[in-house]
């Protein structure tokens, strides 16, 4: 018997790593023992929505890892932390930011972006990740990243608190953590995160949270060009025969969910006039 498949929408609490979410899912019913994973990791400090895939779904991760987030951030102006969150070891800078020096900082940060990964990442340089050589004291290069920050708007700024919160809108693989710190730089008085909440993934809202609830997976992909086989196609896609292409939004290697029935057969690549399956569900 087929075991379950789809994604979950968790709204994870702050103090647990999002290991720790996968893992409590993976005991639920709504998993019955089925492979779990996530779409995207967020810090043990930070609050949010956490995509979470159940059974074949995880076989779909790198077209959900990739979508665009939204973020909620409460950023402490004139204090930094070596985290560049609350966990880490927090200095004051002895310096204050007035409220336009901190829209004038969020404007120069908002579109096409390079920024430095932070000292206490994941990120793997020479065989290891940063976060433990950062652990040692060891002194690294941090690598630059190309990022796009869609919005950086300020929501409200209470200066004699030296708090700002803040609306984030970026492409995947920025860090929020590190936005709030070059905020600071900007702004001459230091930053860090110290509340961030995810809101959004993709079309995922936080709003539709709902750990018991699977989304299937043809719905899970609705933001992908759809493609409907009939019953010859879906036989032959499921052996992984190319299909012609007959155009539409998107260009060479763009991604099409291929259904039948209203249910997800594959995921499909664009390749010249064709589309070759490069995902096959059962």
């Amino acid at each position: 018997m087929a075991g379950p498949d789809g994604v979950l929408l968790v709204a994870k609490p702050p103090g647990v790593t999002s290991h720790d979410v996968v893992a409590a899912i993976r005991r639920e019913d709504v998993a019955a023992g089925a492979k779990v994973g996530h779409a995207g990791t967020l810090d043990p400090f930070a609050t949010g929505l956490l995509v979470v895939l159940v059974g074949s779904a995880t076989r779909l991760q790198r077209y959900l890892v990739g979508l665009p987030k939204a973020y909620r951030v409460v950023a402490r102006l004139g204090a930094v932390s070596d985290t560049g969150d609350p966990t880490g070891e927090v200095t004051d800078t002895g310096a204050r930011a007035r409220e336009e020096d901190v829209r004038a900082a969020a404007a120069r940060l908002t579109g096409e972006i390079e920024q430095r990964v932070p000292a206490y990442s994941a990120v793997k340089v020479a065989g290891e990740r940063l976060y433990r050589k950062a652990r040692r004291g060891e002194p690294v290069e941090r690598p630059l990243r190309r990022v796009r920050i869609e919005r950086f708007d300020l929501l409200r700024f209470d200066e004699p608190a030296q708090e700002a919160e803040l609306e984030v809108r970026c492409s995947s693989g920025a860090y929020v953590r590190q936005l709030v710190a070059d905020l600071g730089e900007l702004c001459e008085a230091g930053a860090y995160c110290r509340a961030l909440e995810r809101t959004q993934v993709g079309p995922f809202e936080l709003a539709q949270a709902d750990d018991q609830r699977l989304i299937p997976l043809a719905g899970a992909l609705s933001f992908l060009p759809e493609r409907e086989l009939d019953a010859g196609e879906a036989q032959g896609v499921r052996h992984g025969q190319r299909l012609s292409d007959p155009g539409g939004p998107g260009g060479e290697g763009d991604a099409v969910r291929l259904t039948a029935g209203g249910l997800l057969v594959a995921v499909a690549e664009r390749r010249g006039a064709d589309l070759k399956p490069v995902t096959v569900l059962a």
